[in-house]
């Protein structure tokens, strides 16, 4: 049935239900899918899986394993998609996000949204209508352009994912150009090995505590270290000087000024930040973001990226001591939108390859040629 306000999968579910311990989502009674009559993508269906909804106290838990078929709408080559799952809009965990990069689906065509989260939702909330409700963010083109609310600052995000994208399909394309298939496919073990050896490291974060508290035994006293920074030619901002009070696996308060460089304003910096441990092995511990969502930071201008929080570093359960660490801008977003992210040649000049994570279209292609082959992989860059 379609209203003003979309396509929706309606029901209401009973109380005996609602009263159950632990009870099996059906799609017609718990989800409503909100897309607007102009949306450039249309919802096909819905299926559940194995989707439950627990009773614990005067919550609900919601555990959701759905998958969405929809459509691109539009006339324009879809690149990304964000969807914002909403069970509760106020308590905490209600809602969630799910953002898809590199996509590639033409106009008219289907493709599936895949929804694996929890959410939380007070039982009181629930006596009637759908348990979950999900809204259309945004929706980014070929071309760069976007559609949508972007509630979630969707634009900036599945910007710099595509950004990521062409970078790095570019560089397969290149290495296919110029050494042939054999020489793609030593690229493709090289990135594979790269994933698997990847050290990981887990890290928690805890809101700033307002009073300077004692280390915790065996933590060790408290220092303040600076940050050594990797700058990049083509940056646009760049890093002058940075700090954080560090004690054992703990590091607090992170402080770090930079420079625009560049004859553009900007509206957003990300810093990615590693960490080093007593034997020099090197881990990437957190990203940096602009603290004032409303940065405004003109040409020649310095701004100061901070977090007024704690971070605890732990390697398979157990702690990290902090011995270095090293910043380097991961992202920029201008005035205009546009994004800035290091190219495939400062990654490489750094060896940060081997400590940052792969882009999502990486990962993309490298199990594509894992799970089907070289041939498939070199069919898949002729689509770009």
């Amino acid at each position: 049935m379609r209203s003003k306000f979309g396509l929706a999968i309606f029901g209401v579910l009973g109380a005996a239900v609602l009263l159950a311990q632990d009870t099996t989502l059906d799609s017609r009674g718990a989800v409503k899918i909100n897309f607007p009559q102009d949306s450039p993508v249309n919802f096909v269906s819905a299926t559940m899986d194995e989707s439950r909804v627990t009773a614990r106290g005067a919550a609900l838990v919601l555990d959701l394993h759905m998958s969405l078929e929809l459509r691109n709408a539009s006339p324009n080559r879809i690149h990304g998609v964000a969807l914002r799952v909403v069970a509760q809009e106020v308590a905490a965990g209600g809602k969630a996000s799910v953002a898809v990069p590199s996509l590639n689906i033409g106009p008219g065509d289907a493709f599936p949204v895949r929804i694996d989260l929890q959410l939380l939702r007070p039982n009181q909330a629930a006596s009637g209508g759908p348990l979950v409700q999900v809204y259309l963010d945004g929706v980014l083109f070929q071309d760069f352009s976007f559609s949508g609310p972007d509630l979630l600052n969707s634009r900036r995000l599945l910007t710099v994912w595509e950004t990521e994208a062409q970078r790095d399909r570019e560089h397969f394309k290149r290495v296919l150009a110029q050494a042939g298939a054999e020489g793609l496919r030593k690229e493709m073990l090289a990135s594979l090995a790269r994933q698997a050896d990847q050290p990981q490291l887990d890290v928690r974060v805890i809101r700033r505590r307002t009073v300077s508290a004692v280390a915790e035994e065996g933590v060790g006293p408290e220092r303040t270290e600076q940050f050594a920074f990797l700058k990049f030619p083509d940056a646009p901002v760049e890093p002058l000087d940075g700090w954080a009070q560090i004690a054992g696996g703990e590091a607090r308060a992170p402080r770090i000024r930079v420079q625009n460089q560049s004859s553009q304003t900007v509206k957003y910096v990300e810093m990615a930040w590693l960490v080093s441990d007593p034997k020099g092995q090197q881990y990437v511990a957190a990203s940096l973001p602009a603290s004032d969502p409303g940065l405004y930071l003109p040409p020649g201008k310095t701004a100061q990226l901070l977090q007024d929080t704690e971070l605890r570093f732990s390697l398979r359960g157990g702690p990290v001591n902090i011995q270095k660490m090293t910043g380097f801008v991961s992202q920029v977003q201008f005035a205009d939108g546009k994004v800035w992210v290091p190219n495939r040649q400062n990654l490489e000049t750094y060896s940060l390859l081997n400590v940052v994570a792969p882009s999502a279209e990486e990962q993309r292609l490298t199990n594509l040629y894992r799970k089907k082959g070289l041939a498939a992989l070199v069919e898949e860059l002729k689509k770009f």
